[in-house]
This record gives C-alpha cells, structure tokens and sequence, in this order.
C-alpha cells in the first residue's frame, strides 16, 4: 500500500468517532458562546468556539492526547518529545502526565515565560532551542535521533489532525445548521482536522483558514499548488508563526477549505480589546485570528462559528497589547501645544481640558523648544478620552484657543 493510500485511511469518519470518544474523558466542555456584539457587527449571528477555557489553556491536548492513545506500549517506554511554541508543549506534556510517560519538549527561546513554566508544571523536561518554531523543531528531532524518543509532530501528524478534529463534532452536534467555520491556521493540524470532519458531516459548510499574514505558509503553498517555506516570519500571533506548513496535511487543506484570509498584528490588538471588553475573555493571539477575520467576511445573515484556539497569553504581552489598543482606538493619545512662559498658561490649558472632560496622563514642559521663551514653550500632554470623536473635539478646541495642537505619533504608551 502506497504512502498516499495510507494516508487516506487515516481521516475517516469512524477514526474522528474514535478520538471524539477518547477526548471527551480528558477535555474541558466548550460549549458554543453566542456574541450578540460582533452578529450585530457583522449582520451574522456569530458563536465562539471557546478553546481557550481548556485545561491546558488550548485546543491542542485533544490531539496530544489522541495521538498518545495510538501509540504502542513499546513506543510510550521511549518517551515523548516533541517542538511548540507552547501550546502543543502544555498539551503533550498534560496528556504524557496522564498516560504516566516521560516527556521532553523543545520550545523556541521567544516563547512566553507563562508557557514555559505551565509546561513545567505538568512534569515535563523543557529545553529552549532556536529563535522560531522551525528551529525549535530541528533540534527536537536531533534530539529524538540522539534518545531513542518517540515524536509527536505539532502538526504534522494525521493522527494528532484526527484529535484536533473533534472540535467540528461538537460544533456541528451543537450546532447543526452553522454556515461557516472559521480556523486559524499556523501549520494545519486543526484545520486539517476540523475541515476535513465537517465536510465529512457536511460538505455544504464553508470552512474559512486565517493566518497571520506575517506568517502565511499555507495561504502561499496554497497558491504555488504545493508545500512552500516563508524566508521568515514576523508576527505576534507566536502560535501560528509557522514557515513552512505540513506536507501530510496540505492535500485535505486542498481539498476542504474553502478559503484562506489574512489578518495584520495591528488588527489582532482591536480583536483582544474587542473580546476583553464584550465577552471578558482573554484570548491569545493566534486565537484572535478568527475574530479579526469577522470584519473580512462579505457575508449576511450566517450562522458563524468562530474556533477561539487559545488563551495563554503572558500579562506583559497583555500589557502591551492593551496599550497599543487603547492608542489605535484614540483612548488614550498625546498632543503639543506651544503656548507663552509665563505664569498662568499652564492653568490656561488644564482648564481648557477639563471644560473637555479630557483625563490627563502625563504633562511634558520643554522651555527649550525656541530660541525665544517668551514667544513660545512646548507643552506636551497625553490624555485620556473617550474615543476619536472626543479626541478631535479636544484637539479643536485647544486649536480654537490659539494653541496650534500637533497631534505625536506613538506606538506606546511609555513612548509619549
């Protein structure tokens, strides 16, 4: 039998049956959350597939677990090692844990320390290799050549696809009639497998991969009609930083998806403040990918479903994703004023800006700005408001008092 023939055996329907069967004695019930905010957005109705309230914080220690289910009594003595960026790692050290086996896991030294000790915590040996997956990746099979280990691929794994896959049962059993489903994509183990299900159960849903478009390997193979590696990567979706996606997955990706959308950091940010403040979930980046996606699809009246992968995110990534959020959405920015130094001006301005319910941060005085003090002084004032209406109201009426307001660009809040 040909490796090919092999494979198409692997992702049947009595297999994904099997691994929902197995799953369900170690997962966390994700049932489906209706957000009114983004249907009402959107024109759709839209359901979050909360994958980030699992134990392990992600959907991947269904295929971890699934996957360990299959190996044999010889292959669990060696060992497990395998490479992740985190989530992958938590859900194979948990899984390894459970079945009482050893495992190693190689994670790329850029992984967020939260994912680092929590897959310490589950008793697994962590080693931090290389500066991105890939590498990660390479040194984990040195290692499994060196040791004897059995591996168990993040992704690239038709078994481990299988587990991931039993998300789109509980989806479709939930929800029958959903329209779209909509997966983020940094290899293709969970797109492979939920795609290739729900066009098992029913081949009218329209699956809809998103990845990062700092990192879309599948979007680019998917164009060159075969397996293509990215020179590099450069995203903050961490989980899905992938160069170069599964070569095993890639013909049911061919096959079951519909479509592949591509999401900007920038819009990742909008999505965690979006699920902050409207749902009061935090949500990884990598998981976000589904969210911002929303705003992408030209469609009306659907029943969407929205695969939330995961939700380990460090709280100095949180920190500054807040911060950044708060400035793309004009709550909280900075503007120079120039005004006369002398006595009085300063309680001038704070006046003006109380009158304008603006909230002030911090206040920069620079007597330096002009050769000529008297004729002018920089004051620097970054403020909190309540959106970009409040903003340019505030910044009008600084400019209708004389003071020429220059609104100053920043990507931080430390940098204003």
């Amino acid at each position: 039998m040909c490796e090919k023939e092999k494979n198409e055996k692997k992702l049947t329907l009595e297999k994904f049956e099997e691994a929902t069967e197995a799953v369900s004695r170690v997962i966390t019930e994700t049932k489906l959350v209706y957000s009114e905010h983004f249907s009402n957005m959107t024109g759709n109705k839209v359901y979050f597939k909360p994958e980030n309230m699992q134990y392990t914080g992600a959907y991947k220690v269904r295929g971890a677990y699934y996957k360990i289910s299959t190996l044999s009594e010889e292959e669990k003595k060696k060992g497990l090692i395998t490479a992740s960026a985190g989530n992958h790692a938590q859900g194979v050290a948990y899984a390894a844990k459970l079945a009482g086996i050893k495992a190693t896991i190689v994670m790329p030294t850029s992984t967020p320390l939260m994912k680092v000790n929590r897959t310490r915590s589950y008793g697994a040996e962590v080693v931090l290799e290389g500066d991105v997956f890939d590498e990660a990746l390479a040194h984990a099979y040195k290692l499994a050549d060196e040791h004897g280990y059995t591996f168990v691929h993040p992704f690239n794994d038709l078994d481990v696809a299988t587990g991931q896959g039993t998300i789109a049962m509980e989806i479709i059993k939930e929800l029958p009639t959903v329209d779209y489903i909509l997966v983020p994509i940094g290899g293709g183990g969970l797109c492979t497998g939920v795609s290739t299900l729900a066009k098992l159960l029913n081949p009218k849903i329209k699956i809809i991969g998103v990845e990062p478009a700092g990192a879309n390997c599948m979007q680019e193979s998917l164009k060159a009609g075969k397996v293509v590696s990215l020179p590099s990567v450069n995203t903050i979706a961490d989980g899905t930083a992938v160069q170069t996606p599964g070569d095993l997955l890639f013909p049911y990706i061919q096959e079951n998806v519909d479509k592949i959308i591509t999401i900007e950091d920038s819009e990742l940010i909008v999505a965690f403040l979006d699920m902050v403040e409207n749902h009061k979930m935090v949500v990884e980046n990598s998981g976000l990918l589904t969210v911002a996606a929303l705003r992408h699809l030209d469609v009306r009246k659907k029943k969407i479903v929205s695969i939330l992968s995961g939700g380990n995110m460090d709280v100095i990534t949180m920190a500054s994703i807040v911060q950044h959020g708060l400035i793309q959405r004009d709550r909280v920015f900075t503007v120079s004023v120039l005004l006369p130094d002398k006595p009085g001006e300063l309680a001038k301005v704070a006046s003006l800006l109380a009158e304008q319910q603006g909230n002030v941060i911090k206040l920069e005085h620079n007597q330096f700005v002009s050769i000529n003090r008297n004729a002018a002084v920089e004051l620097r004032i970054t403020l909190e408001a309540f959106g970009t209406e409040h903003k340019n109201s505030i910044v009008a009426a600084l400019n209708d008092a004389g003071y020429r307001p220059k609104l100053v660009k920043s990507k931080s809040i430390y940098e204003m």
